[in-house]
């Protein structure tokens, strides 16, 4: 365990330094006093509006996740599922090392009535899901709007087949996982003879990961979350177009239907919690490739971070909070009422 410990301050300062660098380049890119004004204009009411989809796009992912988490407790309920989600969330946005997904699957979950390996395998379909919506959304986005001007016709074209191959990928592991599981067992075991001691953790893993995706890929179960997906997903579209609304000097809005993917799948890359840096940066130079000026575009990209931030992370605290203070409530499943 100590061996691993400077491996994670490395990986932490590291990001640290990555969102340092990505935050010099958006203040060097715009003029303080406008980005101040920017956002002192900003209108009440469309911010009031985004954080309101915000939340609704959040309740219909907890939907999702309880549906994932039905097959091992029937009778589980969406009020149960909201403070591990939200508190998930809320540690995610203030802690490294994606420490809110330890958190749902082995601090917050007592009362669900499933197993860990459970909740960890619905947490990587939840993953899965989640890059395939982007992956649509960014091929939507590729098809309305045309950059061949700025990467050249033949990288352009190149990159819509590129995203709608993964895309095609990601939705054969959800909908066929026969088909990529041999190759990912074969893969464990290779490991398993490098690393002696990992591939029977490996193997149990996955037995339990590709269980449950053959599970959801039975009739509609798939399908459901698929759907579920796309409303979430649709609505965080939405709030980051209707934050773009509250920007007055933001003159092409539509700026922020391209900003939603674009920042988002920048915080893959390395940086501290809550995405400091890589997601404003990534946010505000979309918006401005349509054509915004860059202190409005810089001021939606702070906006939209904190509507999406906030919120979530001050849910999540206060449910934590609360579980702490007054303990971990009864497992809730249909078997306990009726026993």
């Amino acid at each position: 365990m100590n061996r691993l410990q400077p491996k994670r301050v490395a990986q932490f300062l590291f990001g640290i330094a990555v969102s340092v660098v990505f935050l010099r380049l958006v203040a060097r890119n715009v003029d303080g006093e406008q980005l101040i004004a920017s956002l002192a204009q900003a209108r009440p009411g469309w911010i009031a509006l985004a954080i309101g989809i915000f939340l609704l796009g959040y309740a219909c992912r907890i939907a999702r996740w309880r549906s994932m988490l039905l097959s091992d407790n029937p009778g589980l309920s969406w009020n149960a599922c909201v403070t591990p989600f939200m508190g998930s969330i809320a540690a995610n946005n203030l802690l490294p090392f994606r420490a809110g997904d330890v958190l749902r699957v082995y601090g917050l979950s007592g009362h669900l009535g499933v197993p860990s390996s459970g909740l960890l395998a619905s947490v990587l379909v939840e993953r899965l899901l989640d890059i395939l919506s982007l992956l649509v959304i960014l091929g939507i986005c590729l098809l309305a709007f045309d950059f061949s001007g700025l990467m050249g016709g033949a990288v352009f074209q190149t990159g819509r087949i590129a995203v709608l191959l993964a895309a095609l990928t990601v939705l054969l592991l959800l909908l066929f996982p026969a088909l990529v599981e041999l190759p990912v067992r074969m893969l464990v075991r290779l490991v398993g003879k490098l690393w002696r001691g990992s591939s029977i953790k490996l193997e149990g893993f996955f037995d339990h990961l590709f269980t449950t995706l053959r599970h959801h890929a039975k009739g509609p179960k798939m399908a459901v979350l698929i759907g579920w997906s796309a409303v979430a997903w649709g609505l965080e579209w939405a709030v980051f177009y209707v934050s773009a609304q509250a920007i007055p000097g933001l003159v092409e809005p539509v700026g922020g239907i391209l900003a939603m993917p674009v920042a988002t799948l920048a915080t893959l890359l390395p940086s501290s919690p809550g995405y400091v840096g890589t997601f404003d940066f990534f946010a505000a130079q979309a918006a401005q490739s349509v054509g915004n000026p860059a202190a409005a575009a810089t001021a939606f990209a702070l906006l939209v971070h904190l509507i999406i931030w906030l919120p979530a992370t001050l849910i999540g605290g206060y449910g934590i909070a609360l579980w702490f203070l007054r303990g971990r409530p009864a497992i809730t499943s249909e078997r306990d009422r009726i026993g």
